[in-house]
């Protein structure tokens, strides 16, 4: 028997949430308002709960047609319904280096909220005040995981690797001035800090490093139960 569902324009992965712990989540940027609408059906259909990223507008008001108790949210342009069954262990902060950045964490933090996480967020952090971060470095200690987003040079993400002893994942973005080149500067940066324990996920990535921070904090559940 086949692990999907051919729809012709997609083939559903309808066996995923057997194999990972959570259902196929859907990426809205490329797809029509018709397409996201199928899929996001059927996965709730499924599996009672369903996420779309970089979802627009018009996405969202073709959903809620069909499910109106599904929220969508213009900043981090995620439409959710339901959330995981499971509520993980643990805490996960999200940073960001600037205001600017909050859309990429946003969309990591909804993420992993939809997973079964709870969510500290501590934004406006950056390294051009030091001050900022540090008057919350209990609070992030205090986290299983953290997300550190930021653009320009990224140097949060290393910083607070030498503050904690938990994984530190780094979300590059693409805010900056022209030598950043659009996070490429950003990525390259925390992909060499000297800090031990950093991971980086790609630029603007906020869903991945959402999902990381959840499969993580999923392994310490399942630990648990051992």
């Amino acid at each position: 028997m086949n692990g999907f569902e051919d729809m012709q324009f997609c083939k559903l992965d309808i066996d995923r949430e057997r194999r990972t712990g959570f259902p196929e989540i859907i990426f809205g940027l490329g797809k029509t308002v018709d397409q996201v609408h199928v899929i996001f059906s059927r996965i709730a259909e499924l599996h009672g709960r369903a996420l779309v990223t970089r979802a627009t507008p018009e996405m969202a008001d073709r959903v809620a047609l069909n499910h109106p108790e599904a929220k969508y949210d213009e900043v981090s342009r995620l439409i959710r319904l339901g959330q995981s069954p499971q509520k993980l262990p643990g805490k996960v902060a999200v940073l960001t280096g600037g205001t600017s950045d909050i859309p990429v964490a946003e969309e990591a933090a909804g993420t992993a909220e939809w997973m079964g996480c709870e969510i500290d967020r501590i934004y406006d952090v950056g390294v051009a005040g030091i001050d900022r971060l540090l008057a919350h470095k209990d609070r992030i200690r205090e986290a299983s995981v953290v997300i550190a987003v930021a653009g320009m040079e990224g140097a949060l993400a290393s910083v607070v690797g030498g503050l904690v002893r938990r994984p530190v994942i780094a979300v590059p973005t693409s805010v900056g001035y022209g030598a950043n080149l659009q996070g490429v500067t950003t990525l390259l940066a925390m992909m060499t800090s000297c800090a031990s324990g950093v991971t980086v996920v790609n630029i603007d990535n906020g869903f991945g490093a959402g999902y990381q921070a959840a499969i993580i904090l999923q392994l310490v559940l399942e630990a648990q139960m051992v």
